[in-house]
């Protein structure tokens, strides 16, 4: 799939048309016929890249990650279902089709999270998971039937035009519609207060956490916004509300990440903590900005988590950072890498969260200095807790059980 979406980039950044194919007609229910149907431009292409391109390197990792795992075969069939409704939902070309990939990516992360479904503490997770963005859920398909009954049509270009020639800026309707489909959104994207299934979502596997809540499932919700972007803008006062839901999201899930000590749940709150500033970009109509911090973000959050399951892998399954330290001797790759990440999302530069970062800040400037003065703050935590992670990880003597020490070791290749 890798290799296919780089032929097809190629090709499109050759003659850089959007296009669009219909493979059949899904259903006929009196004048409503949605197709099964794609609809390709740079923006599914740059989806569809972080999908398969850092999708490919967590199954390579996964191959030794898993390898004694009993459930193998299950694990990777999982994996690749999930990779494949997400793929249905960045290259649908009508919303209902979204909604199909929208949903399929929920059923797999509940089958990926309570992966280890022995343990039921790994089940509740799963399952709080699967209800909680159920909310949003609900909420999205009202805004759908919402939209059909007022546009005529869900194919996504076609409604853009309609609701431009209905509807005028403020109107009610596409307030209405708007909310209803952030809804879904805020579910999805793990934003205030549907926010609480992201951190209990790493009971699955490690590189599970580094595919669902990293790179893929919680960017979905701001694709969607980005995609439905002309309705949006004819409710101003969404966008505005979209903005400081995202601040209050980056806030808690920064000052929430200061104080944890399990590797994962800090990499978790994080998610949450960045994912409030694609949402503050998106506030104030940055949406080039709001994506590019989407593909940055995927690249490094993967990163590092990949990089606390190879931590994790050689610890004997430990995840308390207050018992490891010292690493930097025994892991040189995966100090090294985890490094990367860490200056990456800390938007130090020239390393590319700082370019991303930066860019959704200039917006936020010109659009509204008390949110961007709090939107440094919560950016100021983030390198506090990133490093804090970091230097009790890799740094000072080890902490941890002897038996723990005789087993360290560096990753083997596939990992590293």
């Amino acid at each position: 799939a890798a290799v296919l979406t780089l032929l097809v980039g190629l090709d499109f950044l050759a003659n850089p048309q959007p296009f669009q194919m219909t493979l059949w007609t899904w259903m006929q229910v009196g004048n409503f016929s949605p197709g099964i149907a794609f609809y390709f431009d740079g923006l599914t292409l740059v989806m569809m890249s972080v999908i398969t391109g850092v999708g490919f390197l967590i199954h390579l990792f996964s191959t030794e990650f898993m390898e004694e795992d009993v459930s193998y075969a299950r694990y990777f069939a999982y994996l690749n279902m999930f990779v494949a409704a997400m793929l249905v939902l960045v290259m649908a070309d009508n919303l209902l089709l979204l909604y199909l990939g929208w949903e399929g990516v929920g059923v797999c992360s509940y089958l990926l999270v309570g992966f280890w479904y022995q343990n039921s503490a790994n089940g509740q997770a799963a399952r709080k998971a699967f209800v909680v963005t159920r909310i949003g859920d609900t909420a999205m398909a009202l805004g759908l039937l919402l939209l059909f009954t007022q546009l005529g049509t869900l194919d996504i270009q076609a409604m853009m035009g309609v609701a431009n020639e209905q509807w005028q800026v403020g109107d009610t309707l596409p307030l209405i519609a708007c909310l209803l489909l952030l809804g879904g959104a805020v579910g999805k994207s793990a934003q205030l207060p549907l926010h609480t299934w992201l951190p209990d979502a790493m009971a699955g596997p490690t590189p599970v956490s580094a595919l669902i809540h990293a790179a893929t499932m919680v960017t979905a919700g701001i694709y969607m916004v980005i995609r439905a972007n002309v309705i949006f803008e004819l409710s101003p006062d969404v966008l505005q509300f979209v903005g400081w839901i995202g601040l209050s999201t980056a806030l808690l899930g920064a000052i929430i990440g200061l104080f944890q000590n399990d590797i994962k749940k800090v990499l978790a709150y994080s998610t949450v903590s960045q994912l409030g500033y694609m949402f503050m970009g998106l506030g104030a109509s940055a949406y080039s900005a709001s994506f590019f911090h989407v593909m940055t973000h995927a690249f490094f959050k993967a990163l590092l988590f990949l990089g606390a399951g190879s931590v994790i892998h050689a610890m004997s399954d430990e995840q308390d950072v207050r018992k490891m330290g010292g690493l930097k001797s025994k892991m040189p790759i995966t100090y090294f890498t985890f490094l990367l990440g860490t200056l990456a999302i800390s938007g130090i530069p020239p390393f590319s969260g700082f370019f991303s970062k930066d860019e959704i800040l200039a917006h936020l400037y010109h659009h509204d200095l008390l949110m961007w003065s709090l939107a440094i703050l919560g950016s100021a935590c983030t390198s506090f807790y990133m490093f804090r992670v970091f230097i009790l990880t890799f740094w000072g003597d080890f902490r941890g059980t002897e038996k723990q020490a005789s087993h360290l070791h560096e990753s083997p290749w596939s990992m590293t």
